[in-house]
């Protein structure tokens, strides 16, 4: 069926650079970096779009038919996820493009069929060069068991962030890595680590299916690609405290509401529950956002960091989840026990160092009197 549909087809036509293919679009992330062109958006009844700086961009062509779209679309799923759609009107998948991978949703609306592409760096960042706010990555590294979460809206790089930390696990210790994903986003390479990615749908069900199984294969690092449901939560936890190095994901915005929406996952009779064992195997939470740099050249993170010490766990532990904030304020300094920030903290330091503009930082701040607060204090 995929001989029907060649990546390399110039179906589209532009209104300055001839026809396209999609394989002429996906060229188009190489050219300018995955750093700053995101995604591409392929809808019936408008042009194609890419996301360059965090804006969609359209491109100046004709309008996308279905017949377009389709061509577009399908040379990208392949047999298996062309009957998956036709069957569900829905899919997830993963495209190796030359030395890029690719997520891509397809769905229907109301015009037709449409797509989302996300580009994905074949290359790594290391870990000092994501834009951590300080050194905690080395605390994480080094670390046995406990779950670290990494949050954020869609498109935050969460899943850039995790594939680094599991990259220089790799390099590091002579381990036994497996992930549950949805789908494989990053390729890890066999370093000195010995590393299993398992596709949901493809190689297990469903996340929860895929962590029983994985805890019966003797893993020493864990990596479930979302936790979206109160099964796959249960187990995360678990395995946090039986001994292992977990991460995971969570779309939230700060550190707070991402404490509160596991809590929010079951229900009242067992919150008490959960709140002990999220106290007892949390060891981080790792919030972020990618914001426009000051220079135009893409963007970079801003974080805010929990490190679940005596305190924290205590409070977690009580119900106390709005004195979190306070604490991630106040416990800033170069100790193992603390290197926490605020998002306000870490806007203000890289509105101080040049790098975003203040009005931008002003933008993406989650409580503007504490972003003022942390401006006036902060001494570069």
């Amino acid at each position: 069926m995929t001989q029907e549909y060649p990546v390399d087809a110039k179906i589209y036509k532009t209104a300055e650079s001839g026809s396209w293919s999609i394989s002429d679009m996906l060229s188009y992330f190489r050219r300018h970096g995955v750093m700053r062109v995101s995604d591409l958006h392929i809808k019936v009844g408008v042009q194609p779009a890419f996301r360059v700086d965090g804006d969609l961009m359209k491109l100046r062509g004709e309008i996308v038919t279905k017949a377009v779209a389709k061509g577009l679309i399908y040379p990208l799923l392949g047999e298996h996820h062309i009957a998956q759609f036709e069957a569900n009107s829905n899919v997830d998948c993963s495209y190796q493009f030359g030395d890029i991978q690719f997520r891509i949703n397809v769905f229907v609306d109301n015009d037709g069929m449409v797509a989302a592409i996300r580009a994905l760096g074949a290359e790594l960042p290391k870990l000092d060069q994501v834009g951590f706010p300080n050194d905690i990555y080395e605390d994480i590294v080094k670390i046995q068991n406990g779950l670290v979460l990494v949050t954020g809206i869609t498109g935050a790089g969460k899943s850039t962030t995790i594939a680094s930390f599991i990259d220089r696990i790799s390099e590091v210790r002579p381990c036994r890595i497996i992930s549950v994903e949805d789908p494989i986003e990053y390729l890890l390479k066999q370093k000195n680590a010995f590393v299993s990615q398992r596709e949901v749908g493809r190689d297990v069900p469903s996340f929860s299916t895929g962590l029983k199984a994985m805890l019966r294969e003797d893993p020493d690092v864990i990596f479930v690609g979302e936790m979206r449901d109160a099964e796959t939560i249960s187990m995360t936890l678990m395995a946090a405290e039986t001994g292992h190095l977990v991460f995971s994901t969570l779309h939230t915005r700060d550190v707070t509401s991402t404490i509160t929406r596991v809590l929010d996952y079951f229900p009242a009779e067992r919150q008490d529950e959960v709140r002990n064992q999220l106290s007892l195997g949390l060891a981080y939470v790792i919030s972020q956002k990618l914001v426009p740099r000051k220079d135009g050249l893409g963007r970079l993170i801003a974080m805010e960091i929990l490190n679940n010490d005596y305190a924290i766990a205590n409070l977690i532990r009580s119900g106390k989840i709005e004195q979190l904030y306070s604490h991630l304020q106040t416990k800033t300094r170069n100790k193992p026990n603390e290197k926490m920030i605020t998002f306000e903290q870490h806007l203000a330091k890289l509105v101080k160092a040049g790098q975003v503009e203040l009005l931008e930082a002003k933008k993406w701040a989650n409580d503007q009197q504490c972003f003022m607060d942390a401006m006036s204090s902060l001494v570069v």
